[in-house]
């Protein structure tokens, strides 16, 4: 299986604090990777990393195969990134939201109305694609950020905490839609504190904390790492309080 992403010794420092200290792992195509951690755990920090948005302090960083520092126009387009902070324009339609993003990526004519109607469809807003994205509810600006990433086709799709702050509904909606887009083919990097979710659709998920990795593995990998015995019933927060020592949810909440 091709590797993706290769991240070897990144390192991002804040006066001389290491928000990610000598992080290295590699995600494998085809996979839902998931990067579970509190709050300052270094997940977002990676992904701008990942995604160009930040310069690292040290390491490097591979995707498909190309060094993003000498070769960052030749992978950009190969991903689509989904903030946490929404990234689309109240005063604009749904359908112009879409063909902002995708036409910088160089998609003019035909193809770019194609591919405004083929990302709206699949989060399911082409009945409101003439609607502004202000009015929309707080699920549907979520939905329409996703749009706004697929347009370009991009291989590889980066989630950061793509269901903060939504209803259940659309919680749901999104990551049924991610599981969809992956079985199409696009390797996908989850990031959340929401162990349900990474549990629900991740293939492995990486532990952070303090800017590291502290553990790595399927879910059932990382719950046989602190079981007592074989047919004990571990969840993955205890997983994480045993190899972390704190406890996630005070984390989300606080």
């Amino acid at each position: 299986m091709k590797t993706v992403v290769k991240l070897d010794g990144l390192m991002k420092k804040y006066d001389n604090r290491a928000v990610v200290d000598g992080l290295s792992l590699e995600i494998r195509e085809g996979e839902i990777f998931g990067l579970l951690g509190p709050n300052g755990a270094g997940k977002s920090t990676t992904m701008n990393m990942i995604c160009s948005l930040l310069k690292p302090t040290a390491g490097s960083i591979e995707l498909f195969g190309h060094d993003i520092k000498t070769e960052n126009r030749k992978v950009k387009p190969m991903i689509g990134y989904i903030p946490q902070d929404l990234a689309i324009y109240g005063n604009l339609k749904a359908w112009e939201n879409v063909e902002l993003f995708t036409s910088l990526y160089g998609i003019k004519g035909q193809k770019l109305k194609d591919e405004i109607d083929r990302s709206l469809e699949f989060v399911g807003l082409s009945d409101k694609r003439d609607s502004f994205a202000r009015t929309f509810s707080g699920g549907m600006k979520r939905r329409l950020n996703i749009a706004c990433a697929l347009g370009h086709r991009p291989k590889l799709l980066i989630f950061d905490e793509p269901t903060v702050g939504i209803d259940p509904q659309s919680r749901n909606f999104i990551l049924e839609k991610i599981k969809e887009a992956n079985k199409d083919g696009t390797t996908v990097i989850y990031t959340s504190h929401y162990m349900e979710e990474v549990e629900a659709i991740c293939t492995r998920v990486a532990i952070m904390d303090n800017g590291k990795v502290v553990a790595i593995g399927t879910t059932e990998e990382l719950k046989n790492m602190v079981r007592k015995t074989p047919d004990e019933d571990v969840s993955l927060e205890e997983v994480f309080l045993t190899l972390t020592g704190k406890k996630l949810r005070d984390y989300v909440e606080g």
